[in-house]
């Protein structure tokens, strides 16, 4: 968690500080951190998936603070995801796809009926039938509000996942990985934070951009 980062959060402002970013001269972008809850193998909390998405969008936000033209704040994470069909093994609190849908739409039906159309879903969870739901909601967003709803997914090797993973909680929360069981370092979780980080700022900064030139 990073302590220095109490001006990002979304649910942190009051009524009147939310107005004020919608009606201020920096295009406000709303991130939506998206995750699991389920096992990441013997040595890592169940959330590790909401973990990542909520650095990733607090690292992004942080990195814009100071930027003219853009105001970057995360929103309540949605910490459960959509499991794989079968047996629920231990420690997963799976949810419906329909659930997730009806989730991922009514909180940005919500925030565009308030003006605050730009949001950015970040995912890290990679399920086909969570990626499927949060597809449909997005159709269903821009069909309602008129307004693309933009996601970015952890990019993550095939081959080496949960080290990958892993090496990102170390850099986050390293008191909740069991390290005598895992071959994986914070220093490598921070590096691949910055690139997942500017990859993030990147299209958040395009989206804004999107809009300001159609053409």
């Amino acid at each position: 968690m990073l302590s220095s980062l109490s001006a990002v959060y979304f649910a942190e402002l009051s009524s009147p500080q939310v107005k004020a970013v919608r009606d201020g001269t920096r295009s406000p972008v709303l991130l939506l951190p998206v995750g699991a809850v389920e096992p990441h193998g013997s040595h890592s909390p169940v959330c590790t998936d909401r973990l990542i998405a909520t650095g990733m969008c607090e690292r992004a936000a942080a990195r814009l603070a100071g930027d003219e033209h853009v105001r970057a704040l995360v929103l309540p994470a949605l910490s459960y995801g959509v499991a794989r069909p079968g047996p629920v093994p231990s420690g997963a609190v799976p949810i419906s796809p329909e659930t997730l849908q009806g989730l991922v739409v009514d909180v940005c039906t919500a925030l565009a009926g308030q003006g605050l159309p730009r949001i950015v879903v970040v995912n890290s969870h990679h399920e086909q039938a969570h990626l499927a739901a949060l597809d449909r909601a997005a159709d269903v967003v821009q069909r309602r509000c008129g307004q693309r709803l933009v996601r970015v997914d952890l990019d993550r090797p095939e081959g080496d996942a949960r080290r990958y993973e892993t090496s990102l909680l170390l850099a986050e929360r390293p008191e909740l990985v069991d390290t005598e069981r895992i071959e994986a370092s914070g220093t490598e979780g921070a590096a691949l934070f910055e690139e997942l980080t500017t990859m993030l700022v990147d299209v958040i900064r395009k989206l804004t951009c999107a809009e300001e030139d159609p053409a």
